[in-house]
């Protein structure tokens, strides 16, 4: 292969509500913190284990950004799609230390909200999948007016079939 791929994909729910900070200049950089759980079941026991990893995700697109800001809160479920970084840096004490974060940053992030009710609030897209909740692509495109589309990129989809909207409700969860 002549390449490689730095692609992280998360489906979770977001901890506690973002933290919007702004550079100097006034971008805005998004910070929040996403849970994926794992279940099985013990074989010794029988029974029912869950493991749950907490990721760190950093939005430096403008338009998610705003969309994180408008849109996402604490408990909120998304879909994301951004690269995987470390960075270094030193504490208090003058000692190295290292944080592993997921950023959505140019051409390469998507975040959707599957928030199918409304939950997590928000206009809705025409045409989406899940139930209303908007969704946008890593063109920097912003929330679209109600019924609307974004402009730069439009819907990521992979292909396969379309999900009712009366789907959610044979859903249990």
């Amino acid at each position: 292969m002549a390449g490689s791929v730095n692609k992280v994909i998360l489906i979770g729910n977001v901890g506690a509500d973002p933290e919007i900070r702004r550079t100097q200049s006034g971008t805005p950089i998004a910070n929040l913190r996403i849970a994926t759980s794992e279940t099985w079941r013990d074989r010794n026991s029988g029974e029912r284990r869950e493991k749950t990893e907490w990721h760190t995700v950093v939005v430096f697109n403008e338009g998610l950004c705003k969309v994180v800001e408008q849109y996402v809160k604490k408990g909120a479920k998304l879909y994301i799609e951004g690269a995987l970084q470390t960075r270094k840096w030193q504490d208090q004490n003058g000692n190295d230390r290292y944080s592993t974060e997921i950023v959505l940053q140019g051409f390469n992030s998507t975040l959707t909200m599957l928030d199918g009710r409304g939950e997590g609030g928000g206009a809705g897209r025409g045409g989406n999948d899940f139930g209303g909740a908007p969704s946008y692509d890593d063109y920097g495109s912003r929330p679209p007016s109600s019924g609307g589309t974004s402009s730069g990129g439009g819907n990521r989809s992979s292909g396969g079939g379309s999900l009712s909207r009366d789907m959610d409700d044979d859903i249990p969860f």
